[in-house]
């Protein structure tokens, strides 16, 4: 009688939730001027609020089988073979990910782990957590130009840059638009280098066919509200074998020898016959520890949300290409935006997913008055993140180079910008975007 009262209990309660759902968040009104059009936001329904609400009902709270799901379901997406591992944001997985760049288990699938001083290759143009591992693990990173038109460093520029203490390169897929991920692997395997691929805002684009993420040792993506699925908080990590994983794994999980799943024991049938380090024989292995690690998992509720979200991906993603091409159709149609805009392309032979539409402006404009105009007008904005990060004050002594001048880094900080092509947005409000844009720059003109 209790079970089946349970059961029948739990299905009236998410019922409700769909119906509560349903009148708490109805479709609203747009009003020219009046409703803001965020740059970025969530896109939720009732299947969302129901898959938090059955995690909540398990009781489980850390990562059960609701993360034990997306794990296996997201692995998919990037054509790899160990299951992805989750972890509570994007910046944590670019920490986990960069951080097993130093392991020593490297050295079993050919790599010479990275050491104090060895050289990352990488972007100033970008978010500071694709970056900040590096320095946070003693290496030093190496900053190249970008492509004006892409906004992505090109695999020539990443070559030249290249010394005798290069060990690695990590990249961000800038706001969605790939780089040529699949050059850059081809290289980075002649020379003997690891590849980081930060697909953090590039979720479902592909290079060569084939999904972002698929060609490095290590992925990366973040599913923060504002980005192309969402979790609340979370991200992952995607590794190219077992042993990457592995590491990964265990720098996620306190830096643990073990890899048991949360509660459970003894998944290796031998937990108190190790002999490990200097501690005893027969030292409980879920206590032993073989690097030094973090707690960066997630809760499964998070996860249940994600479970749901996975589901609408491809919908997101087709709705983001459809508002990037109306966006940048209606700028190159008016002899007056074109003049002034150079929306960002996509790099060649490439699928860009799009994070936001990003924009260059002529050097005729001031950028920050037309942003606090779009602003005023209810258009969100946002810069390309950091701009130049060698100008961010963080950086200000902190050890890096420089390979080349950053003149197009450069421009980024000082004239480009980004606008919205998340799925909430439709025509109705691009067509008031354009006509903002129109009318701002306009009156800067005057």
């Amino acid at each position: 009688m209790a079970l089946e009262f349970g059961l029948n209990g739990r299905k009236e309660i998410t019922d409700k939730c769909r119906q509560y759902f349903e009148s708490a968040f109805p479709e609203r009104e747009f009003i020219p001027g009046q409703s803001y059009i965020p740059v970025s936001t969530k896109v939720m329904d009732a299947d969302d609020m129901e898959h938090l609400i059955e995690a909540s009902l398990d009781m489980w709270l850390t990562a059960g089988r609701f993360a034990n799901e997306f794990e296996a379901q997201f692995n998919k997406l990037f054509q790899r073979g160990p299951k992805a591992l989750l972890v509570n944001s994007g910046s944590s997985a670019n920490l986990v990910a960069i951080s097993a760049l130093g392991e020593p288990e490297l050295k079993n699938i050919g790599f010479r782990p990275l050491e104090r001083g060895d050289e990352v290759i990488t972007v100033a143009a970008g978010f500071p957590t694709t970056v900040n591992p590096i320095f946070q693990n003693g290496w030093k990173p190496v900053f190249v130009d970008v492509d004006i038109k892409t906004l992505n460093a090109v695999t020539d520029k990443i070559k030249e840059a290249k010394t005798d203490r290069t060990r690695a390169v990590v990249l961000a897929h800038t706001l969605g638009n790939p780089y040529r991920s699949d050059e850059l692997a081809k290289w980075c395997e002649e020379e003997n280098l690891m590849l980081v691929e930060d697909c953090c805002d590039a979720l479902g684009a592909k290079v060569n066919g084939q999904p972002v993420g698929s060609y490095g040792q290590y992925a990366t993506t973040s599913f923060y509200p504002a980005h192309h699925i969402t979790m609340g908080e979370g991200g992952a990590v995607l590794s190219a074998n077992a042993t990457l994983k592995k590491v990964a794994e265990s720098l996620r999980d306190w830096g643990r020898d073990c890899w048991c799943e949360p509660g459970k024991d003894n998944t290796c049938k031998k937990r108190f016959c190790w002999k490990l380090g200097d501690l005893p024989e027969g030292y409980d292995h879920k206590y032993v520890y073989s690097r030094i690690g973090y707690n960066l998992k997630v809760t499964d509720m998070q996860a249940a949300v994600g479970v749901s979200q996975l589901k609408k991906l491809e919908k997101f993603v087709a709705k983001r290409r459809e508002n990037y091409s109306y966006l940048t159709k209606g700028i190159g149609s008016s002899k007056f935006l074109s003049e002034f805009i150079q929306p960002v392309v996509a790099t060649e032979n490439t699928e860009p997913s799009w994070f936001g539409l990003p924009l260059v402006l002529s050097e005729k404009l001031n950028r920050e008055k037309l942003v606090s105009d779009l602003e005023q007008k209810k258009i969100g904005t946002r810069l390309v993140f950091a701009g130049n990060l060698t100008k961010q004050p963080a950086y200000k002594n902190a050890d890096y180079s420089v390979v080349g001048e950053l003149t197009n880094t450069d421009r980024v900080m000082n004239h480009a910008f980004w606008i919205g092509v998340h799925p909430a947005i439709d025509p109705q409000r691009m067509d008031y975007m354009l006509e903002s844009l129109e009318s701002s720059i306009a009156e800067q003109l005057k």
